[in-house]
Protein backbone atom coordinates (compact mmCIF):
# COMPACT_ATOMS: atom_id res chain seq x y z
CA UNK A 1 0.00 0.00 0.00
CA UNK A 2 1.62 3.30 -1.07
CA UNK A 3 0.03 5.41 1.69
CA UNK A 4 1.96 6.33 4.84
CA UNK A 5 1.42 7.21 8.46
CA UNK A 6 1.91 10.20 10.72
CA UNK A 7 3.91 9.46 13.83
CA UNK A 8 6.01 10.82 16.65
CA UNK A 9 9.73 10.38 17.16
CA UNK A 10 10.21 8.65 20.49
CA UNK A 11 14.00 8.52 20.45
CA UNK A 12 16.92 6.26 19.62
CA UNK A 13 17.92 2.94 21.11
CA UNK A 14 19.62 -0.26 20.01
CA UNK A 15 18.55 -3.83 19.39
CA UNK A 16 20.53 -7.04 19.25
CA UNK A 17 20.73 -9.07 16.06
CA UNK A 18 20.71 -12.86 15.84
CA UNK A 19 24.46 -12.81 15.27
CA UNK A 20 25.00 -11.00 18.59
CA UNK A 21 25.76 -7.56 17.18
CA UNK A 22 23.98 -4.31 18.00
CA UNK A 23 21.99 -2.17 15.61
CA UNK A 24 21.13 1.51 16.36
CA UNK A 25 17.48 2.24 15.58
CA UNK A 26 15.03 5.11 15.88
CA UNK A 27 11.68 4.37 17.52
CA UNK A 28 8.62 5.92 15.83
CA UNK A 29 5.17 5.88 17.43
CA UNK A 30 2.61 5.74 14.60
CA UNK A 31 -0.43 4.78 16.67
CA UNK A 32 -3.97 6.16 16.35
CA UNK A 33 -4.00 7.40 12.73
CA UNK A 34 -7.69 8.19 12.22
CA UNK A 35 -9.20 8.43 8.74
CA UNK A 36 -11.06 11.74 8.41
CA UNK A 37 -11.70 11.81 4.65
CA UNK A 38 -11.28 9.66 1.57
CA UNK A 39 -10.95 11.64 -1.65
CA UNK A 40 -11.79 10.27 -5.07
CA UNK A 41 -10.93 11.34 -8.60
CA UNK A 42 -14.60 11.75 -9.51
CA UNK A 43 -15.42 14.13 -6.66
CA UNK A 44 -12.12 15.78 -5.70
CA UNK A 45 -9.99 15.35 -8.81
CA UNK A 46 -7.49 12.96 -7.21
CA UNK A 47 -7.45 9.93 -4.92
CA UNK A 48 -6.10 10.39 -1.41
CA UNK A 49 -6.73 9.60 2.23
CA UNK A 50 -6.69 12.22 4.99
CA UNK A 51 -5.71 11.20 8.51
CA UNK A 52 -5.69 12.93 11.89
CA UNK A 53 -2.95 12.31 14.41
CA UNK A 54 -2.42 13.34 18.01
CA UNK A 55 -4.73 15.00 20.52
CA UNK A 56 -6.23 18.46 20.69
CA UNK A 57 -8.79 20.02 23.00
CA UNK A 58 -12.16 20.80 21.46
CA UNK A 59 -11.82 24.45 22.50
CA UNK A 60 -8.69 24.74 20.33
CA UNK A 61 -10.44 23.64 17.12
CA UNK A 62 -12.22 26.15 14.90
CA UNK A 63 -15.77 25.53 13.71
CA UNK A 64 -14.80 24.51 10.18
CA UNK A 65 -12.43 21.78 11.34
CA UNK A 66 -14.82 20.76 14.13
CA UNK A 67 -17.61 20.21 11.62
CA UNK A 68 -15.30 18.31 9.31
CA UNK A 69 -14.20 15.98 12.12
CA UNK A 70 -17.73 15.58 13.46
CA UNK A 71 -18.90 14.43 10.02
CA UNK A 72 -16.20 11.77 10.04
CA UNK A 73 -16.89 10.86 13.65
CA UNK A 74 -13.30 11.08 14.85
CA UNK A 75 -11.56 12.89 17.67
CA UNK A 76 -9.69 16.11 16.94
CA UNK A 77 -5.94 15.88 16.42
CA UNK A 78 -3.17 18.43 16.30
CA UNK A 79 -2.35 17.62 12.68
CA UNK A 80 -4.13 16.61 9.48
CA UNK A 81 -2.17 14.98 6.66
CA UNK A 82 -3.01 13.61 3.23
CA UNK A 83 -1.46 10.67 1.42
CA UNK A 84 -2.13 10.26 -2.29
CA UNK A 85 -2.82 6.74 -3.44
CA UNK A 86 -4.52 4.73 -6.13
CA UNK A 87 -8.23 4.13 -5.95
CA UNK A 88 -7.78 0.38 -5.45
CA UNK A 89 -5.53 1.01 -2.45
CA UNK A 90 -8.30 2.97 -0.73
CA UNK A 91 -11.00 0.38 -1.23
CA UNK A 92 -10.45 -1.26 2.18
CA UNK A 93 -10.44 2.05 4.09
CA UNK A 94 -13.48 3.77 5.53
CA UNK A 95 -14.07 7.16 7.11
CA UNK A 96 -13.82 6.96 10.89
CA UNK A 97 -11.55 3.92 10.85
CA UNK A 98 -7.88 3.64 11.70
CA UNK A 99 -4.73 2.80 9.77
CA UNK A 100 -2.30 0.68 11.72
CA UNK A 101 1.36 -0.18 11.52
CA UNK A 102 0.47 -3.40 9.68
CA UNK A 103 0.80 -1.64 6.32
CA UNK A 104 4.60 -1.82 6.76
CA UNK A 105 6.77 -4.91 6.99
CA UNK A 106 10.27 -5.75 8.17
CA UNK A 107 12.95 -5.00 5.60
CA UNK A 108 10.87 -2.43 3.73
CA UNK A 109 12.46 0.86 2.67
CA UNK A 110 10.70 4.02 3.85
CA UNK A 111 11.16 7.78 3.58
CA UNK A 112 10.89 9.65 6.90
CA UNK A 113 10.23 13.39 6.93
CA UNK A 114 10.64 15.69 9.91
CA UNK A 115 11.78 19.12 11.04
CA UNK A 116 15.42 19.35 12.05
CA UNK A 117 16.56 20.67 15.40
CA UNK A 118 16.81 24.47 15.46
CA UNK A 119 20.19 25.82 16.55
CA UNK A 120 19.53 29.55 16.38
CA UNK A 121 21.91 32.10 14.88
CA UNK A 122 25.20 30.46 13.90
CA UNK A 123 28.43 31.63 12.33
CA UNK A 124 29.90 30.47 9.06
CA UNK A 125 32.16 27.87 10.67
CA UNK A 126 29.27 26.02 12.33
CA UNK A 127 26.75 26.73 9.61
CA UNK A 128 28.80 26.17 6.45
CA UNK A 129 31.85 24.34 7.84
CA UNK A 130 34.32 27.10 6.97
CA UNK A 131 37.92 26.79 8.12
CA UNK A 132 39.08 29.17 10.83
CA UNK A 133 42.07 31.47 10.39
CA UNK A 134 45.21 31.35 12.51
CA UNK A 135 44.52 32.49 16.07
CA UNK A 136 47.92 34.08 16.80
CA UNK A 137 50.84 35.96 15.24
CA UNK A 138 49.13 39.21 14.50
CA UNK A 139 45.61 37.89 13.87
CA UNK A 140 43.66 39.78 16.52
CA UNK A 141 40.29 38.17 17.43
CA UNK A 142 39.40 37.52 13.81
CA UNK A 143 40.20 33.84 13.50
CA UNK A 144 36.49 32.86 13.35
CA UNK A 145 35.38 35.58 10.95
CA UNK A 146 33.97 34.86 7.46
CA UNK A 147 36.45 37.15 5.73
CA UNK A 148 35.73 39.42 2.80
CA UNK A 149 32.23 39.13 1.34
CA UNK A 150 32.04 42.11 -1.06
CA UNK A 151 32.92 42.51 -4.72
CA UNK A 152 34.88 45.10 -6.69
CA UNK A 153 33.51 48.49 -7.65
CA UNK A 154 31.45 46.60 -10.20
CA UNK A 155 28.94 45.16 -9.20
CA UNK A 156 29.67 46.64 -5.73
CA UNK A 157 27.23 44.39 -3.94
CA UNK A 158 26.94 40.98 -2.30
CA UNK A 159 25.19 38.40 -4.48
CA UNK A 160 22.15 36.56 -3.09
CA UNK A 161 22.93 33.12 -1.74
CA UNK A 162 26.32 34.08 -0.33
CA UNK A 163 27.26 31.71 2.46
CA UNK A 164 27.23 33.88 5.56
CA UNK A 165 26.16 33.69 9.19
CA UNK A 166 22.46 33.18 9.84
CA UNK A 167 19.71 30.92 11.13
CA UNK A 168 20.71 27.25 11.38
CA UNK A 169 18.33 24.30 11.50
CA UNK A 170 14.53 24.20 11.95
CA UNK A 171 13.91 23.17 8.33
CA UNK A 172 11.93 20.30 6.85
CA UNK A 173 14.12 17.42 5.73
CA UNK A 174 13.43 13.95 4.33
CA UNK A 175 15.74 10.98 4.90
CA UNK A 176 15.40 8.48 2.05
CA UNK A 177 15.55 4.70 2.05
CA UNK A 178 15.59 3.95 5.76
CA UNK A 179 15.11 0.27 6.50
CA UNK A 180 12.45 -1.02 8.88
CA UNK A 181 14.17 -3.36 11.33
CA UNK A 182 11.21 -4.28 13.54
CA UNK A 183 7.43 -3.77 13.57
CA UNK A 184 5.72 -3.79 16.98
CA UNK A 185 2.02 -4.27 16.19
CA UNK A 186 1.03 -4.41 19.85
CA UNK A 187 2.35 -0.96 20.70
CA UNK A 188 2.12 0.42 17.14
CA UNK A 189 5.84 1.16 16.93
CA UNK A 190 8.25 1.21 14.01
CA UNK A 191 11.98 0.65 14.55
CA UNK A 192 13.95 2.01 11.61
CA UNK A 193 17.66 1.67 10.96
CA UNK A 194 19.50 4.98 11.29
CA UNK A 195 18.64 8.48 12.43
CA UNK A 196 15.53 10.58 11.80
CA UNK A 197 15.53 14.40 11.60
CA UNK A 198 14.13 16.32 14.54
CA UNK A 199 14.15 16.10 18.30
CA UNK A 200 12.32 13.51 20.36
CA UNK A 201 8.60 14.22 20.56
CA UNK A 202 8.31 15.91 17.15
CA UNK A 203 5.95 14.73 14.43
CA UNK A 204 7.28 12.72 11.48
CA UNK A 205 5.82 11.35 8.25
CA UNK A 206 6.60 7.77 7.29
CA UNK A 207 5.95 6.78 3.67
CA UNK A 208 7.11 3.95 1.40
CA UNK A 209 10.33 4.83 -0.39
CA UNK A 210 9.94 6.44 -3.80
CA UNK A 211 13.56 6.07 -4.94
CA UNK A 212 14.33 2.45 -4.21
CA UNK A 213 17.70 1.53 -5.68
CA UNK A 214 17.60 -1.09 -8.41
CA UNK A 215 19.75 -4.23 -8.19
CA UNK A 216 23.10 -3.97 -9.89
CA UNK A 217 23.24 -5.83 -13.17
CA UNK A 218 26.32 -8.01 -13.30
CA UNK A 219 26.77 -8.05 -17.08
CA UNK A 220 24.87 -6.62 -20.06
CA UNK A 221 22.75 -8.99 -22.11
CA UNK A 222 24.99 -8.75 -25.18
CA UNK A 223 28.12 -9.48 -23.17
CA UNK A 224 26.41 -12.36 -21.35
CA UNK A 225 25.25 -13.90 -24.63
CA UNK A 226 28.71 -13.54 -26.10
CA UNK A 227 30.27 -15.19 -23.05
CA UNK A 228 27.76 -18.07 -23.21
CA UNK A 229 28.36 -18.78 -26.92
CA UNK A 230 30.80 -21.69 -27.58
CA UNK A 231 34.11 -20.70 -28.96
CA UNK A 232 35.08 -21.94 -32.44
CA UNK A 233 37.79 -24.60 -32.60
CA UNK A 234 41.13 -23.26 -33.87
CA UNK A 235 41.99 -24.15 -37.48
CA UNK A 236 45.13 -26.30 -38.02
CA UNK A 237 48.07 -24.44 -39.45
CA UNK A 238 48.82 -25.09 -43.15
CA UNK A 239 52.23 -26.62 -43.94
CA UNK A 240 54.70 -24.21 -45.40
CA UNK A 241 55.19 -24.57 -49.16
CA UNK A 242 58.90 -25.04 -50.06
CA UNK A 243 60.38 -22.37 -52.26
CA UNK A 244 61.04 -23.48 -55.90
CA UNK A 245 64.68 -24.32 -56.65
CA UNK A 246 66.32 -22.86 -59.80
CA UNK A 247 67.26 -25.35 -62.54
CA UNK A 248 70.94 -26.34 -62.69
CA UNK A 249 72.74 -25.09 -65.77
CA UNK A 250 73.82 -27.78 -68.20
CA UNK A 251 77.51 -28.04 -68.61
Amino acid sequence: MPIGLVGRKVGMTRIFTDEGGTQPVTVLDVSDNRVTQIKSAEKDGYAAVQVAFGKRRASRVNKAIAGHLAKAGVEAGHTLREFRARAEDLADLKVGGKIGVEIFKVGQKVDVQGVTIGKGFAGVIKRHHFSSNRASHGNSISHNKPGSTGQNQSPARVFPGKRMAGHLGDVRRTILNLEIVRVDAGRQLLLVKGSVPGSSGRDVLVRPAVKVSKPVVQAPKAAAAKAAAPKAAPQPAKPATPAPQPDAKKS
